[in-house]
């Protein structure tokens, strides 16, 4: 069964099809891009790479890590199964204004190949006690207003839909079990 965990060289050659599969629109949720760095897909086959950029990920959440003004520390978990790299969820400890407006403190991605299975919903449902130890409750998640995938799992975890703004509806989702 697939589980959320900390970014690992384990799913390497994964990591890269994932890529692959997701091409240049939605290349930034690979994380290749990072707060603190950038990598190219290219860069990455280098294994000796591939371990920075986890370590650049696992700095991103760290409170010590001096980030530019408007960027937020974040807590970056991958969705995994054995060596299979399936999708990346980031948790943003604290909402900025334009954050608070369209981003929210929970965006993820399923791999094209992935998608369908239910991936989202676990992932979201496995982030929540994350989200609850970072003093996040309830958290803001948005979608585009046409993304009833995306919406059907926001709502499936507990999503309460406040409005619309600038094409993006806006959930506030519970962390803790009350």
């Amino acid at each position: 069964m697939p589980i959320l965990l900390e970014p690992t060289v384990a799913v390497h050659r994964s990591f890269l099809e994932a890529w692959d599969e997701l091409g240049a629109d939605e290349e930034r949720w690979m994380g290749g891009r990072g707060l603190i760095e950038e990598w190219t897909r290219e860069e990455l086959e280098d294994p000796g790479e591939f371990a920075r950029l986890i370590e650049s990920i696992a700095a991103e959440a760290r409170p010590e890590t001096e980030l530019p003004p408007d960027l937020v520390h974040q807590t970056v978990l991958w969705f995994v199964e054995g060596d299979q790299w399936l999708g990346r969820l980031a948790i943003r400890h604290h909402l900025t204004p334009p954050l608070l407006e369209l981003g929210g403190h929970i965006g993820y991605v399923v791999r094209p190949s992935a998608r369908g299975r239910g991936y989202a919903t676990q992932m979201l449902t496995q982030s929540l006690p994350v989200a609850a130890r970072l003093g996040i409750d309830p958290a803001l998640l948005t979608c585009d207003t046409d993304n009833e995938p995306s919406r059907k799992v926001i709502e499936a975890a507990g999503g309460e839909l406040e409005d619309e703004r600038h094409g993006k509806l806006r959930f506030w989702v519970p962390t803790h079990v009350h």
